[in-house]
C-alpha cells in the first residue's frame, strides 16, 4: 500500500467515527508496551487475536506497535488492515517525534507511521530536560520545535495525534516550567490529548493527582495518564490522574509490561465503570472481562493470575468458615461487587478452615443434592467437615483440587463410592540399564464389576506407567476415558517432615476435551500419592461423563 492509499484508508476510518463516546478514552497498549515483559515474544499471528480480544472488550484504542522499528510491527499494521474489521477500536501506530536539525515530511520513521495506515498516532516526545539534553542531545528550544513539527505535519496528513511525554512526572519535578512547555507545544499544534507519564513508576497517588491538577489548570490541554506500577500503584495512580481531570487512560491487558508492568486494564476499566459510574465500554461488555483476561494470558502463555483483582478465579473466593456464614446470609456482607457483573462467580473453598456453612454452599456450587432434610443435611455436612479437617492433618487439600472434594460429598450424601472399579493392587517399577537409560513399567489388577483385570504398561516415568495401564483396562468398559488427558501435575512434599520420611501432596488436573477437573492425593511417597489423585481423576471423570457403573 502506498502512503497515499494509507492515508485515505486512516481517514476512511477516522470518517467512520469513534464506537464508544469520545469523552473518555480507554487506551489499550498491550501489543507495544506490554509485550516488553519479560517472558512475553508475541509472533505477529499472537497480535492479531489480542486486537481482536480487545476490540471485542470494547477498548477505544488499540496501540499496535512501532511501524518501521522493526519488520513484526509493519506486517502486524499491514495484516490488521486487511485482516481486522474493528468495531469498537481504532488502531493506533506508535512513533517518535522527528529528528533533531530535520523536518518532519522528510523524516523517515514519521513517513513510516503514516504509511502504516493506523488513523492514529501517538508520538513518544521527551519532557524531561535533562533527557533532551543527555540523551537526544539536543537544546530544550529544538526539542520544542520537533514537537510543534512533527504533530503539526501528522495532522496536516489526516491523523489524529496523541503525544506521550515521557518521564513527564521525573521531568517536572525536575523542571516544571519546561515539562509543561512540552505540554503546550503539543496541544497547540494540534495533539488531541497530552499523555502525562510516569515512565519509571516511581510516583504515588497524591503527587499524581497534584501534578495532574496543576498542569491540567496551567495548560488548559486535554490530559492523560500513563503509569508503570514499579510502586505498586499504577492502577490507583491511574484513578488518582481521572479524579484531578484527566479523561485519556492507557493501560495493559494483566498488567503486562517491561520490570514490573503497566496499570493493568481490567481493574481500571472496572474501577472506573462500577465505581465512578463511568461508561468506557459498550453495552454488555465488562461481563465478558474474565473471559477476555484469561484468553490473553493463553496466547502470551503465561498462565492467569489466580489472585488478579476482579477477573482472578480467586476475587470472588472464600475460605473462612465466619465467611460462609455470612456469604449464605448475603453474599454481598463479604464482597464489594457481584461477580457476575465482571464475568467471574464466587467460589466456596473447602479446608480445614470450613464450618457448616461453607460445605453447604459448596455442595450447592458443585450441583450436590444435599436434600431438604434440615437434621440429615446438617449430619451430613458435619461428617464432611470432620473428613476434611482429619485429611488435611494428613495432607490432603481441597480447595485447590474440586474434584476429589466433590467425590468425598457425595460418598457421604449418597452412601458410598462410585464404584466403576475397584483395586486389588498395583505396582511400579523403574528399572536403570546398563547405557543409563530408564525403563519404567507398570502393572495394575484391578475389578470391574465380576470381571478381573491385570493390565502391563511402560511409560515415559512411573506415574505415566500407572496412568497408560489404568487408561487401557477402562477403556475396554467404559470408552469415555479414551478422552481423558493428564495435563497439569504437581508435586509438594510438606513442611514439618522429615527428609526422605516426608509426606507428599500431588495435585493432578485433567481434561475431556471440554472441561478440566483437579484431583488431589497425598502419602509417604510419590507414587502412592499420584495414584491416588489418579484414580480420583479417572472416577470424577466417568462420573462427569455420566457413566453407569457395572455391577
Amino acid at each position: 500500500m502506498t502512503t497515499n492509499e494509507a492515508n485515505e484508508a486512516a481517514e476512511e476510518s477516522l470518517r467512520d467515527g469513534l464506537r464508544v463516546d469520545d469523552s473518555f478514552h480507554v487506551f489499550d497498549t498491550t501489543l507495544r508496551d506490554g509485550a516488553q515483559r519479560e517472558g512475553i515474544n508475541l509472533t505477529v499471528a499472537d497480535k492479531l487475536t489480542i486486537a481482536r480480544h480487545l476490540d471485542e472488550f470494547g477498548v477505544g484504542f488499540i496501540e499496535g506497535g512501532w511501524p518501521g522499528a522493526n519488520p513484526r510491527d509493519t506486517e502486524f499494521f499491514a495484516r490488521a488492515r486487511q485482516e481486522i474489521s474493528f468495531r469498537n477500536a481504532q488502531l493506533v501506530a506508535f512513533g517518535a517525534t522527528r529528528r533533531a536539525g530535520g523536518r518532519a515530511a522528510e523524516d523517515p520513521q514519521v513517513r513510516a507511521l503514516l504509511a502504516s495506515g493506523a488513523p492514529v498516532i501517538t508520538l513518544v516526545a521527551k519532557s524531561h530536560d535533562r533527557h533532551v539534553e543527555l540523551a537526544l542531545r539536543t537544546t530544550l528550544d529544538e526539542n520544542l520545535e520537533m514537537v510543534r513539527d512533527t504533530v503539526a505535519y501528522l495532522r496536516e496528513q489526516g491523523r489524529r495525534v496523541f503525544v506521550d511525554c515521557e518521564h513527564f512526572f521525573d521531568g517536572y519535578r525536575a523542571n516544571p516550567e519546561y515539562a509543561k512547555a512540552v505540554v503546550r507545544a503539543a496541544s497547540e499544534s494540534g495533539a488531541d490529548v497530552v499523555i502525562l507519564c510516569d515512565t519509571n513508576g516511581g510516583m504515588l497517588p497524591a503527587q499524581i493527582q497534584a501534578v495532574v491538577a496543576t498542569v491540567l489548570a496551567d495548560t488548559g490541554a486535554r490530559l492523560g495518564i500513563h503509569a508503570q506500577d514499579d510502586t505498586g500503584c499504577a492502577v490507583a495512580n491511574t484513578l488518582a490522574a481521572v479524579d484531578a481531570g484527566a479523561t485519556h487512560v492507557q493501560c495493559t491487558a494483566n498488567g503486562y509490561g517491561e520490570r514490573v508492568g503497566n496499570a493493568n486494564l481490567f481493574p481500571v476499566v472496572a474501577a472506573l465503570e462500577l465505581k465512578y459510574g463511568k461508561r468506557v465500554l459498550p453495552q454488555g461488555a465488562l461481563a465478558e472481562m474474565t473471559r477476555i483476561s484469561h484468553a490473553i494470558a493463553e496466547v502470551v502463555n503465561l498462565a492467569p493470575s489466580t489472585h488478579q483483582p476482579y477477573v482472578g478465579v480467586s476475587a470472588f473466593a472464600h475460605k473462612a468458615g465466619l465467611h460462609a456464614s455470612a456469604i449464605k446470609v448475603d453474599p454481598d456482607l463479604y464482597q464489594h461487587i457481584d461477580p457476575g457483573l465482571v464475568g467471574n462467580r464466587i467460589r466456596m473453598l473447602v479446608s480445614d478452615m470450613a464450618g457448616r456453612a461453607s460445605i453447604e454452599l459448596k455442595g450447592k456450587e458443585l450441583g450436590v443434592d444435599l436434600g431438604d432434610d434440615r437434621e440429615v443435611v446438617a449430619r451430613v455436612v458435619e461428617r464432611v467437615v470432620e473428613r476434611v479437617k482429619a485429611r488435611e492433618l494428613q495432607g490432603y487439600t481441597y480447595e485447590a483440587a474440586d474434584a476429589s472434594f466433590e467425590l468425598l460429598l457425595r460418598d457421604e450424601v449418597e452412601g458410598g463410592p462410585r464404584d466403576y472399579f475397584r483395586i486389588e493392587s498395583y505396582r511400579a517399577i523403574i528399572e536403570t540399564l546398563k547405557d543409563g537409560t530408564h525403563a519404567n513399567g507398570a502393572t495394575v489388577k484391578f475389578w470391574v464389576g465380576e470381571e478381573r483385570i491385570i493390565v502391563g504398561a511402560e511409560g515415559n516415568g512411573p506415574v505415566n506407567a500407572l496412568d497408560s495401564a489404568l487408561l487401557e483396562g477402562l477403556e475396554r468398559f467404559y470408552p469415555q476415558v479414551a478422552k481423558f488427558e493428564l495435563v497439569d501435575y504437581k508435586v509438594r512434599t510438606l513442611e514439618g517432615k522429615h527428609g526422605t520420611a516426608s509426606t507428599t501432596r500431588v495435585l493432578i488436573t485433567t481434561t475431556d476435551g471440554t472441561g478440566e477437573w483437579t484431583t488431589v492425593g497425598a502419602g509417604p511417597n510419590v507414587i502412592e500419592a499420584s495414584w491416588e489423585a489418579l484414580q480420583d481423576a479417572y472416577t470424577y471423570g466417568l462420573l462427569r461423563a455420566g457413566a453407569q457403573p457395572l455391577r
